[in-house]
């Protein structure tokens, strides 16, 4: 997948390629080629199906390969499923800290780390519906694996928030950022709205594709008006 694995692409209509580039005629896949073809091939069948949906078979078959090999660099679906969980999150994290380190400002921080977040997602929708989708486990290990995904964006934002507050009122408004962008991207991943195209007023992120620069650009300036109102109690 972009931005995790470097294998598997997701257009904007929400289709996953899901075709890894495989090895030159007469080469087999190295071990961690494997591995990586099956965390994407899983990635994809997760959010097509939902996790009870989907069994090692339909990931050994999607993948073109028999299941004890699929066993081989995976102990269960569990554990596949938690891995891509730990996976993802790592990476979401990381492109909003890379993006907000060089802003001028809580104000840009505030819209990059937005763009940074939804560009992620029009890219890796997959990987976004493993978490927000409508399917997700109802198994109190993965129910608490997928509440981690939210604690350690929560975490992220923490520190960005600056305005002299004693910690746990920063934990809350961090908390509440997270619910912002969560809320906007069921929104979108549930299609229940016409395609975001457009900004009335311009004002579009630059580098990012125009789907994500409006949504960034919306939730952004709505968060924005809240946190630049925060003092301490």
């Amino acid at each position: 997948m972009a931005g995790m694995t470097g294998t598997t692409t997701t257009d904007r209509g929400g289709r996953g390629t899901d075709q890894p580039a495989g090895p030159p005629p007469g080469r087999r896949l190295t071990a961690e080629e494997r591995r990586r073809q099956l965390f994407d091939q899983a990635l994809s069948l997760f959010a097509e199906r939902g996790y009870a949906a989907t069994t090692m078979d339909d990931i050994a078959e999607a993948a073109g390969v028999t299941k004890p090999l699929v066993y081989q660099h995976f102990d269960s679906k569990r554990a596949l499923y938690l891995e891509l969980l730990d996976v993802f999150s790592q990476a979401l994290v990381d492109r909003i800290a890379t993006a907000v380190v060089d802003a001028d400002g809580p104000r840009q921080q505030v819209e990059v780390g937005m763009a940074a977040y939804f560009e992620m997602m029009v890219d890796n929708e997959h990987a976004f519906r493993l978490i927000y989708g409508r399917d997700a486990p109802d198994d109190p290990e993965l129910g608490e694996a997928l509440r981690r995904v939210e604690d350690t964006l929560a975490q992220a934002i923490d520190p960005l928030i600056d305005a002299g507050l004693e910690p746990e009122h920063r934990l809350l408004l961090a908390y509440s950022v997270v619910g912002m962008v969560e809320g906007a991207s069921r929104l979108w991943l549930g299609r229940d709205v016409p395609p975001i195209t457009s900004l009335e007023d311009g004002g579009e992120i630059s580098g990012i594709s125009s789907e994500a620069s409006v949504m960034a650009t919306r939730v952004a300036d709505l968060a924005w008006a809240g946190l630049r109102q925060v003092h301490r109690d």
